[in-house]
This record gives C-alpha cells, structure tokens and sequence, in this order.
C-alpha cells in the first residue's frame, strides 16, 4: 500500500508541474481525458465489468471531449 501511495504522489506531482504553460486545448484534452477515465473505471467497475477496461474507452472518449470543448475560445 505504501508503494501505490508513492505511486500516485509522483504522478500528482508531474501533473500539477506539468500543466503550468499547456494551451487551453491541450489543458481541456488532459482534463477531459482524467474525467473520462474515472467516471468510465466508476462505471464498469459498478456494472460488473472490468475497470481498466472502462478507464481506457473513457479516457479516449473523454480526451476527445475535451480537446473539442478546450479548442473553443
């Protein structure tokens, strides 16, 4: 457990480094992405499905989402 909780430090880190001087489209593209991938691991994850499953189609269909809606102005 102590290793995961390491794991996900790191990676709150890079992400919150990361996003300093993204575009609003590639910041509407990564935030939709992370969104999509939660909700759709929530999901399958209730429906009995399999979770890793759900947060892959979910993030690609978020991110898409979130490109569209970050790219207007």
């Amino acid at each position: 457990m102590k290793r995961l909780g390491w794991i996900m430090s790191i990676g709150a880190f890079a992400v919150v480094v990361g996003c300093t001087d993204m575009t609003p489209r590639q910041q509407g593209t990564m935030s939709g992405a992370a969104i999509g991938a939660a909700g759709g691991a929530g999901i399958a994850a209730i429906a009995g499905g399999d979770a890793w499953t759900g947060a892959i189609i979910g993030g690609a269909a978020g991110g898409v989402a979130g490109n569209i809606r970050g790219g207007r102005q």
